[in-house]
């Protein structure tokens, strides 16, 4: 759905009335692709709030060129994305640190919770957002906007910069690999 430009208007001016119900309008579809993608609950939500920070930061240079469900996603995404990057940096200077003595607490992954699961299929929801993990970034960004959070091929590749071609090659593929990696585990 489109936003009226008088909408766009009174966000851009700085609106706190209008960039509440943005806020209220999208919090929950951000928090479940932040959620989709990092698998940490508490880490989601601040990367929720730094999103609509950054959403009410430069609404000023918003072109309406894409909706604006589109452009927050794409802040979304890429937020995520960032995390995860600082995450295996992380990871990575605490193993160097471990091997050289030095004493490091491991980072533990919390349990997963995505708040779209119902409980009976917690363990299922949970192995599928384990293999999840497993798919290379683009394959595994494409399955959580289409898949997970119901997007059209069309919105999910504005998000993704790619074409509806791209996007249907990528969950095919996706879909291929998590086919691979989950058979694996149920047949073992």
């Amino acid at each position: 759905m489109a936003e009226p430009s008088d909408f766009v208007d009174l966000l851009k001016s700085g609106d706190q009335h209008a960039f509440a119900q943005l806020v209220d309008r999208y919090q929950q579809p951000v928090y479940n692709t932040i959620v989709s993608i990092t698998q940490h609950a508490q880490d989601a939500e601040d990367l929720a709030q730094e999103v609509f920070l950054q959403v009410y930061r430069s609404m000023g240079g918003f072109r309406g060129e894409a909706k604006i469900s589109t452009w927050i996603y794409r802040i979304a995404v890429t937020k995520s994305l960032e995390w995860e990057r600082k995450k295996k940096a992380k990871k990575a200077i605490g193993y160097f640190k471990n091997l050289i003595g030095l004493d490091h607490q491991a980072d533990q992954l919390a349990e997963f919770h995505h708040p779209g699961v119902a409980l009976a299929h917690k363990e299922n929801a949970s192995m599928l957002f384990k293999a999840m993990q497993s798919l290379p970034e683009n394959q595994r960004i494409a399955f959580v906007l289409i898949k997970a959070e119901g997007l059209s091929y069309q919105e999910a590749g504005l998000i993704m910069g790619k074409s509806v071609k791209s996007m249907e090659g990528l969950i095919q593929r996706a879909k291929e690999n998590l086919q691979q990696t989950l058979k694996k585990h149920y047949l073992s």
